[in-house]
């Protein structure tokens, strides 16, 4: 993510931030010899930021008794790393990942759809749908993150502003709640290009792509909806040039916006600073078609086509992802703050039952959008957002720009599906 730091949040942004050769000798292992004969299944993890959670791991497949696992933790850019591992024809047996419809095309990786069986619909849906290409799962989602606005309730309350239900109420509320040193938002110190081009979309009841693989938003409504954040980041109204970008709670906790747009991750460390005096909201709709909108994201567990073991690499992921139900909840939960994918742990969760905790599990289940669909490839996410920067940042006709990043999205998805 725009933070740069390597953590469980990076599931919502792709970074890239090291060259692979000066990662090779820094990866971390545990072996769990839990049982079983020949060669160990090989599990990698990137490397989460929350303390803990690594010795976690390596406890869950230390507890493992069917066969010795061997878990490597994996520093810097672990997306280029894995990638380059897969396409060697070697790599992990069992890896987490989030979904790319390249890497089912080129078969890297196996259907897990009998491993999900009868707790299919106990998964969320749009997180389910996030490791689905085409009918079937090839990921078996481990925990969620998402984005959210938060608010200060103090702050609205002093100057008589109710939390938006809006886009054009969240503009008028950043103006009216921007007073002297403090401003009404912060986005990111690109004015939200970089994350608030999906909420434009999805607020005017578009998307990236289609159910039907068609571009989603290659239609008037999208310019409008862009055109929302040009009006906001023209306004005055927007927080630029802070010390620490949006996906940092430190501009909202320290007084100097009274709303951000920020992670669910940030919720402990804004619950320390300011008590209960903040809360949070989805991205508002724009129009009668469109809806609030959580951008959302999981790595799932997935199974190397090319292993050796790809039976007894299922066989983890199952007894793992869906068996060990206490090791899922303790992964999400114990370590900073994530929400189960699984509704029946999220809803059994103490720690979730109240305040903002308890909004933020609503949100995922009734507002939940992608952030990174798996047909949403890196050409169509380049081609939009430079688009979205260029009519919001620049002031060029959004339109227009969308118009030429809706061409290469087609271009994109007819060579997916023809």
């Amino acid at each position: 993510m725009n933070s740069g730091e390597i953590s469980r949040r990076t599931v919502l942004n792709a970074t890239g931030a090291a060259a692979l050769a000066s990662l090779l000798a820094a990866c971390g292992s545990n072996t769990g010899r839990g049982g079983g004969g020949g060669r160990e299944i090989q599990q990698w993890y990137h490397a989460y930021g929350e303390a803990g959670v690594q010795q976690a791991v390596e406890r869950y497949a230390a507890s493992y008794d069917r066969a010795a696992v061997r878990v490597q933790w994996n520093p810097g850019d672990y997306d280029s790393k894995l990638a380059t591992s897969l396409l060697s024809g070697g790599g992990p047996d069992v890896f987490e990942s989030t979904l790319q419809i390249s890497a089912v095309r080129a078969g890297q990786v196996v259907p897990l759809d009998d491993l999900i069986g009868e707790v299919r619909d106990d998964f969320t849906d749009t997180i389910l749908a996030g490791h689905t290409v085409e009918g079937k799962v090839y990921g078996i989602p481990q925990a969620v993150d998402m984005q959210m606005l938060f608010y200060r309730k103090s702050m609205f309350e002093k100057a008589g502003v109710r939390p938006p239900s809006t886009v054009d109420e969240l503009i008028d509320a950043a103006k009216r709640l921007t007073t002297g040193d403090v401003k009404g938002l912060f986005a990111g110190n690109d004015g939200g290009v970089g994350v608030l081009g999906g909420p434009a979309l999805w607020s005017a009841g578009l998307d990236y792509v289609t159910p039907e693989h068609r571009v989603g938003f290659d239609d008037p409504a999208a310019a409008t909806a862009i055109g929302k954040l040009r009006e906001l980041y023209t306004s005055g109204s927007l927080l630029l040039g802070a010390v620490k970008d949006w996906a940092e709670p430190d501009a909202f906790t320290q007084g100097l916006v009274a709303m951000q747009w920020t992670g669910l991750w940030t919720v402990p460390a804004v619950q320390e600073a300011l008590g209960d005096d903040f809360g949070v909201l989805p991205w508002p709709k724009l129009t009668a078609n469109g809806k609030p909108s959580v951008p959302v994201g999981a790595y799932g567990a997935m199974v190397n086509a090319k292993s050796e073991r790809v039976d007894e690499a299922k066989a983890f992921v199952k007894w793992l992802w869906i068996e060990r139900t206490d090791y899922q909840e303790d992964f999400n939960l114990g370590y900073g703050f994530h929400i189960p994918p699984r509704r029946s742990l999220a809803a059994r969760a103490d720690k979730l039952k109240t305040g903002v905790f308890s909004d933020a599990v609503k949100f995922v289940q009734d507002n939940a959008k992608s952030s990174n669909p798996p047909d949403w490839t890196s050409v169509m996410s380049t081609a939009f957002n430079d688009a979205v920067s260029r009519a919001v940042r620049e002031g060029a006709d959004a339109g227009t720009e969308l118009k030429a990043a809706a061409a290469k999205a087609a271009d994109e998805l007819k060579r997916l599906y023809g």
